[in-house]
């Protein structure tokens, strides 16, 4: 018997193929869970949906509408809801005084008030002992450069999970937080090709690499499990990383230059 046999989750964040949302939802459909899987893309879903033996819903997470459709869906193909992931997120890079008032807005609307919102939604219709996760970042914790507007609402949400495990653990109910660090994932792809860059950030992780999507989908799937007796945390799966620090935009790109003027070389 899986570890989430019985359970009924909704993991909204699942529409890019191979991204956390699509891992964490095959995680959950090996243990046992029923997984309803939603994003703003249909035939990505579709595919894994069908995968998993699941179902799947559009939801974009800026709208309270959809959200609430979402946990609808949940109910009329499960008959309830006990787990919820959020693993959506944009990962704007952007110096601190060149951020738009327009940037501002969609990202407090995609990693604050949707998050907010997606929480709201699910606790009208959650079971007693169910399981709420945030997908967060190291960087709510630590420095990284040009991402203000990024970490900043990101340690936003954790605290509102705070709130949201101290409200509601008397219904059994926990909220916690995971914070990865560099992960290559679709988000991440264009830097995740460059060991060089891998490489500026493995050095600062004490386990000696940087973390893997199924690193952080087996921390979420612990969270839901019965036998966590966790809430109100934010579980840093990170190898460490926030024991040092993020490289420097100007360490990343020597070590981007040296390797490719050390591949030229070797040409010559």
């Amino acid at each position: 018997m899986g570890r989430l046999s019985g359970k009924r989750a909704i993991i909204l964040g699942a529409a890019g193929e191979g991204n956390l949302g699509w891992v964490t939802a095959r995680r959950f459909a090996a243990e046992g869970a029923r997984v309803l899987v939603a994003g703003r893309h249909d035939a990505p879903l579709k595919a894994l949906a069908d995968e998993i033996g699941g179902a799947w819903c559009i939801c974009d997470i800026t709208s309270d509408a959809d959200l609430a459709a979402m946990v609808d869906a949940c109910c009329d193909a499960f008959g309830g809801v006990d787990l919820a992931v959020n693993s959506t997120g944009w990962g704007l890079l952007t110096p601190f005084l060149d951020t738009t008032r327009d940037e501002l807005e969609r990202m407090c609307a995609v990693q604050f008030t949707g998050p907010y919102q997606f929480f709201q939604a699910v606790l009208r219709r959650m079971n007693d002992g169910g399981s709420l996760v945030q997908v967060s970042s190291a960087t709510a914790t630590i420095m990284m450069e040009d991402h203000a507007a990024y970490m900043g609402t990101k340690a936003g949400i954790d605290h509102v999970i705070r709130c949201i495990a101290n409200e509601f653990g008397a219904r059994g109910i926990r909220a916690n937080s995971v914070a990865p660090g560099f992960t290559a994932s679709p988000m991440t792809a264009r830097a995740a090709r460059n060991p060089a860059v891998v490489g500026a950030f493995a050095r600062e992780y004490p386990m000696g690499r940087v973390g893997t999507l199924d690193d952080t989908a087996e921390a979420i799937t612990w969270l839901c499990t019965d036998a966590c007796f966790l809430t109100g945390e934010c579980l840093q799966v990170n190898g460490g990383l926030t024991l040092r620090r993020n490289p420097t935009n100007a360490e990343i790109v020597s070590a981007a230059k040296a390797a490719k003027a050390a591949r030229e070389a070797g040409q010559g």
